[in-house]
């Protein structure tokens, strides 16, 4: 069977856009210097976020408190979405400094979305799991945009060929009685196991999928796994579904990445150009970041 070529979702990385912080805050609890910089950072606005004004502003803010994450981590974005990945990570590691909390994941979500970067975000997913554990912070603090952290790691895995660790770590996360499920899990843990060709195992997480999310990926991916249990109905079926969900919008979407598990109507149609010649397939295509 030819490699599975799943297209990998994701959701924007908990906003590009950073709001500015409430400067109140920090004049009632004491923290003049932070104040002060605050009040230098509002002056942002209206300038363009690539404009020299910009990140001048910043820069002052950064001169009354350097240790203020908020600009660093504002600075960073112009330079990752003009792909000066060098000088984001420069600024986005100094965010990182001066508040792991709320940066870490972030970064991780960064180096998987836009780089690739596999080894470096497991690095950091691992690394806010600590924090978060030492610091005794509520774990709630591991899901941003209804993604668990672990969901993040198992992709990581995956992605570097580790399918069945990303298996055992997506089952322990969602064998967690406290934990609710994203609203992606199951088709992430669905097309593993169509990787490793488990189809009944596939299926029963496309279902799961279907009550939580359905969506056309879903349906696309329970096709392409009935059509290897050599049930023609089904297969046919729910490609159908996948096709008109597809048109509808009913699918993953992101504006800034290239989404995991994603499909294409050029899926459907290479499929439906299959069964036009008298032929189901032997392959399945899944296009893996």
């Amino acid at each position: 069977m030819k490699k599975l070529s799943i297209v990998i979702f994701v959701f924007l990385p908990i906003n590009l856009l950073l709001a500015q912080p409430n400067c109140n805050y920090f004049k009632y609890t004491g923290q003049m210097e932070r104040y002060k910089a605050c009040l230098a950072a509002e002056k942002t606005a209206g300038h363009y976020q690539f404009s020299k004004e910009f990140q001048s502003v910043l820069d002052s803010a950064l001169t009354i408190d350097p240790t203020w994450a908020y600009p660093y981590r504002a600075k960073s974005t112009a330079y990752l979405k003009s792909g000066d990945f060098v000088t984001w990570k420069k600024l986005i590691d100094k965010a990182v400094q001066f508040d792991t909390l709320n940066n870490l994941y972030y970064r991780g979500r960064c180096r998987f979305n836009y780089f690739r970067d596999y080894k470096g975000a497991i690095e950091d997913f691992k690394a806010l799991k600590r924090y978060i554990n030492n610091q005794n912070e509520n774990e709630q603090l591991l899901v941003h945009d209804d993604t668990h952290v672990d969901t993040f790691l198992a992709l990581c895995f995956r992605s570097l060929g580790e399918t069945e660790k990303a298996i055992k770590i997506m089952r322990s996360r969602l064998a967690d009685p406290s934990y609710s499920s994203g609203l992606f899990d199951h088709l992430h843990l669905g097309t593993m196991y169509l990787e490793q060709e488990e189809y009944t195992k596939a299926i029963e997480q496309f279902k799961k999928q279907e009550n939580i999310n359905d969506l056309a990926e879903n349906r696309f991916y329970i096709a392409i796994a009935y059509k290897f249990m050599q049930n023609q109905e089904s297969y046919l079926s729910n490609l159908k579904t996948a096709k008109r969900f597809l048109q509808q919008g009913k699918r993953i979407h992101d504006y800034y990445v290239e989404n995991i598990d994603k499909i294409y109507l050029t899926d459907i149609l290479e499929e439906e150009n299959n069964i036009s010649k008298g032929s189901i397939g032997s392959e399945i295509k899944l296009n893996k970041l």
